[in-house]
């Protein structure tokens, strides 16, 4: 077992000062030894509550949550995180809000956070607008700071935009990490990003581009693979290549799920909607076109149904890696015979995987925690240190 010494000495070998003060949009816009420091400290979080030693670093303050979109998983682990530190949970419903009545972002990111040390925001729905409106915030709250109007400035954090799924993705790779026994076991494994079909449409591209805009960071072989017609952003591919070629790994793309998933170490099959279909869906928004977005959602339903053979089955995953490979989902999974006729998964398949699937979605709290962490200390390691030291149990025994 490890001590928390050795994440304490493993933390203090690495470059992360410009983390301090900062925010988290993209994983492509942090330095590998920052993404290296967010892993280290969620897993020594994650060893203190399990050792009974308190991470309650903050004595009073509010964790902000915006949620433009539902979620399960990600809005208890944005509150377990602050939670786990010591932060209140607040929960911003924009429709019981000023918003409704015209209130400006500006004005809204500085009357939320008086004594707020944190937003977390998911805004994923809309082509070219969810990451931007997580800066417009991060910049009005800067402003806020600067002016005098606010104590602190509380760090962003992104819970998902159009772009990137970064607490997703954190949390996937750290469960990838322990699952190969450590970083250095990642180089030249294949890891298949595959589409899969779902009865339903519309779903964001940012599992998929976080996935390739990450995992090509660790030499791995990353393979995006979809019928044509179902693209992500050409940037984000973009980022993925110039990140293969970096790391000594690969990027390629496919329009074959067998040939994604032969020999590969990891498959994570997942539904999503073309990056042209969610541009339309967006200026369709944007002009008011109920009718055209109606139309929309039946074209992009008959294309879906196009591509039902599109199927993590028994079949695909016995041509994988000794027909092992290690199964991601960052769930809910739509699973055949289970919650719907046709889906992305034979539910035996993902019935064998259920624990390890459960497991990687446990480490999303502790990923966001330490991005928090990482955001308001400068030094973490002290503060770990120094919660180790005053020893105060989490709970009594």
């Amino acid at each position: 077992m490890k001590t928390l010494q050795d994440y304490i000495d493993k933390l203090n070998k690495l470059n992360f000062k410009e983390m301090y003060n900062n925010d988290f949009f993209l994983t492509w816009e942090k330095t590998d030894e920052e993404l290296e420091a967010v892993w280290t400290v969620a897993d020594a979080l994650r060893f203190m509550r399990e050792n009974n030693i308190s991470t309650k670093v903050f004595e009073s303050g509010l964790g902000i949550s915006l949620f433009r979109d539902n979620s399960t998983r990600t809005r208890f682990s944005f509150a377990s995180a602050c939670n786990l530190l010591g932060l209140e949970v607040q929960d911003l419903d924009e429709g019981k809000s000023q918003v409704a009545h015209g209130e400006t972002v500006r004005e809204t990111a500085n009357m939320i956070s008086f004594m707020a040390d944190v937003i977390g925001i998911r805004d994923d729905m809309y082509i070219g607008k969810g990451n931007a409106y997580m800066h417009e915030v991060a910049d009005s709250v800067e402003e806020g700071h600067r002016d005098g109007i606010l104590e602190q400035r509380p760090t962003l954090v992104n819970l998902q935009c159009d772009i990137d799924h970064p607490t997703q993705c954190m949390a996937d790779m750290l469960h990838i990490i322990h699952e190969f026994g450590g970083i250095e076991n990642l180089k030249g494994k294949k890891l298949a990003m595959t589409w899969a079909y779902s009865p339903s449409y519309g779903k964001p591209l940012s599992v998929p581009q976080g996935v390739i805009g990450l995992m090509t960071r660790m030499g791995m072989e990353v393979v995006l693979a979809h019928p044509e017609g179902y693209e992500v952003m050409p940037e984000v591919e973009e980022v993925a290549r110039k990140n293969a070629e970096k790391s000594g790994g690969s990027f390629k793309r496919t329009n074959s799920m067998e040939e994604a998933f032969k020999d590969a170490d990891i498959v994570y099959p997942k539904s999503w909607a073309s990056f042209a279909a969610m541009e339309k869906r967006t200026n369709l928004y944007g002009e008011g076109d109920f009718d055209g977005i109606d139309k929309l959602e039946k074209e992009l339903l008959a294309q879906n149904a196009q591509h039902k053979d599109w199927a993590c089955t028994e079949e695909l995953m016995k041509t994988t890696k000794d027909g092992k490979a290690l199964y991601l989902h960052c769930l809910p999974a739509d699973i055949t015979g289970v919650s719907c006729e046709t889906g992305e998964v034979d539910a035996t398949v993902f019935d064998r995987y259920r624990t390890p699937l459960y497991k990687e979605a446990s480490f999303k709290p502790y990923v966001i925690a330490a991005m928090i962490m990482l955001s308001k200390f400068a030094d973490p390691a002290d503060v770990l240190k120094k919660l180790e030291e005053k020893g105060t149990p989490r709970v009594f025994k």
